[in-house]
């Protein structure tokens, strides 16, 4: 509980791992928190009084503008698009990694800041590969970092 309110999770369901899904699944059922899917395209998920999906337009940026309108203070976003987690950060939302990153207000600017310095390399020609692969102990990393996230919740 959050400023006497209930924190909901809302996640940026098109390129979240399945298995931070699933983690997420069963968080909402054992904390009994709200979870959303925001996603372009149907997924499935599990009946559940505690997860919903809200299935929005094909488009850029739709789903994240979805997130941040309908986010609160205290809530939890789940994203890897650093931009989405800057604009949630700003309204006084939390963002999570799926590889258990938790951004504050300043450890997103300096993120930001290396992903546009990132994007201004490859912009003229400058190779600079890809995240490595998503492992388990990524994996772990977030379930510890969500479970401290949600213990009060």
């Amino acid at each position: 509980m959050v400023g006497g309110y209930a924190m909901n999770i809302w996640v940026d369901a098109d390129a979240c791992p399945k298995v931070i899904k699933d983690i997420l699944f069963r968080v909402a059922e054992r904390k009994q928190i709200m979870v959303t899917l925001v996603a372009n395209a149907y997924l499935r998920i599990p009946p559940s009084d505690y997860i919903a999906i809200l299935q929005v337009a094909d488009g850029s940026d739709v789903a994240d503008d979805e997130i941040v309108t309908r986010c609160d203070v205290g809530d939890l976003v789940i994203t890897a698009d650093i931009p989405l987690a800057a604009r949630v950060v700003e309204k006084g939302a939390l963002a999570l990694d799926p590889r258990g990153k938790l951004y504050d207000a300043d450890s997103v600017k300096q993120a930001l800041s290396m992903r546009n310095f990132m994007d201004q390399l490859r912009g003229s020609g400058v190779e600079t590969g890809g995240p490595d692969s998503f492992s388990h102990s990524d994996r772990q990393l977030f379930a510890n970092q969500l479970d401290r996230l949600v213990i009060n919740a």
